[in-house]
């Protein structure tokens, strides 16, 4: 599995720093789950967080905490300079076969009490089924979606953020596209219809902090009880 799609680094560092609440937590995790490339940036961010509390350990005499305007700036250039890591180069390690691996790594799995081969769906429409996830997350609202291969998702823009993992088949956005472990973000400027290929039906999961906003009257008028 190779991801193309990471996590940026704000969301990131947010993530280290355990400030984001559980919905974006989850999203962020599970990503983390499927990519060595973001578990390696989490971890040069914890390692450059642990040597910064190291020097203020050591100050004698309290100074005032200065922030250089350019510091968050060169946080970027360092992680950029960090090469994505492609494959594993240590032979020592087994990859197991894809058909051994869950399609649901944890911690999404314990939130869902299993696999996704023992779930049990709740329609949408137009072949689509959903799975609202519980979380005491009052900020956003979490939901494992299954898109029938090659449907697009109605065409709508955002009331806040959007976070679509893919978890299992793959979707197109544009000239993008997106397969296991990808993560897109969205957010109030973008406008999207995306459709899932033709080969599998695509399972995502989906957080949001606000309301989606459809285009089409129709799917805004079932909205409501669709809670989505």
């Amino acid at each position: 599995m190779n991801v193309q799609h990471h996590i940026s680094d704000e969301l990131l560092l947010a993530y280290a720093s355990g400030s984001l609440t559980e919905g974006w937590s989850i999203a962020v995790a599970t990503h983390l789950a499927l990519c060595p490339n973001c578990r390696r940036r989490l971890s040069f961010m914890e390692h450059a967080a642990g040597e910064l509390l190291e020097m203020s350990a050591t100050e004698v005499t309290p100074q005032p905490e200065t922030v250089s305007a350019d510091s968050w700036e060169n946080m970027k250039a360092r992680l950029k300079a960090d090469k994505p890591v492609v494959g594993n180069d240590d032979k020592s390690i087994v990859a197991p076969r894809a058909t051994d691996m869950p399609v649901l790594p944890e911690p999404l799995r314990s939130y869902l009490g299993g696999d996704v081969g023992s779930l049990k769906w709740k329609a949408l429409g137009r072949g689509a089924y959903h799975i609202p996830i519980k979380t005491g997350d009052r900020e956003s609202q979490v939901r494992l979606l299954k898109i029938p291969a090659g449907k697009p998702v109605p065409e709508h823009s955002h009331g806040g953020r959007e976070l679509t993992l893919v978890l299992k088949g793959s979707f197109t956005d544009g000239e993008a596209i997106f397969r296991r472990g990808d993560i897109e973000e969205a957010d109030e400027t973008l406008t999207h219809q995306p459709v899932a290929t033709p080969d599998e039906d695509c399972i995502c999961l989906a957080v949001t902090d606000a309301p989606l906003k459809f285009r089409s009257l129709m799917v805004r008028l079932v909205q409501p009880v669709l809670g989505i």
